[in-house]
């Protein structure tokens, strides 16, 4: 299956934002953003003119990295939006947003969402009681996600839900700290998604 082996913070310098791929290093001295905020290469530091398509794919790639899909599991995606009621762009950040990797992440059991789908990979939560292993199953209201009683004492899954703040946590989703467990109370809305993320050009790009 094809993935990317190469250094995340390159994604991150070419799509010109912070992607949040790295945990903590994000919020760190040490992002690379922060350090060399200009794109990777020998010409990163040239003056890059975007054409219109240019622009949208750049946001299409941006919203890909960011959630970490491969190109025919977002083109999937945009389809799946498309078809459903409603604004196909609100449609697709809510897709986006109900996988269970990023609802992992959101949920403070992960410091960043590829930690998240490695994880989910690896067997260390259930759903209403049982195991879950596919990070893009898509969670509904009501859904429960527990660590398992045998993972709660990996120091990563500690960590990461102890960093957590109530603050950070987002409304349609409720946490229960000491049962390391987090239940979705709704469907997440666009005003649930703090990302910048303009979807309506991605909708653009796959309406050409």
């Amino acid at each position: 299956m094809a993935r990317y082996v190469g250094s995340v913070c390159r994604l991150c310098r070419r799509e010109g934002t912070k992607l949040f791929l790295k945990g903590d290093r994000c919020f760190s001295e040490k992002c690379a953003v922060d350090r060399r905020n200009y794109p990777p290469g020998q010409h990163g530091q040239g003056r890059p003119r975007f054409s219109d398509y240019g622009v949208q794919l750049r946001e299409k790639q941006k919203v890909k990295r960011m959630y970490g899909l491969l190109e025919h599991q977002f083109r999937r995606t945009m389809k799946e939006a498309t078809r459903m009621k409603g604004m196909s762009g609100e449609n697709l950040l809510s897709l986006l947003e109900r996988r269970l990797d990023n609802v992992v992440f959101r949920l403070g059991f992960a410091t960043s969402r590829a930690e998240a789908r490695q994880l989910v990979k690896h067997g260390h939560f259930t759903v209403n009681g049982r195991k879950a292993t596919i990070p893009s199953m898509l969670t509904r209201p009501g859904m429960t996600v527990t660590v398992r009683e045998r993972s709660r004492e990996m120091g990563r899954i500690a960590g990461a839900l102890e960093a957590l703040e109530d603050k950070s946590l987002p409304r349609w989703l409720e946490v229960d700290k000491p049962n390391f467990a987090g239940t979705v109370k709704a469907i997440p809305t666009r005003e649930d998604v703090t990302l910048p993320i303009e979807e309506q050009l991605i909708v653009e790009l796959y309406s050409r």
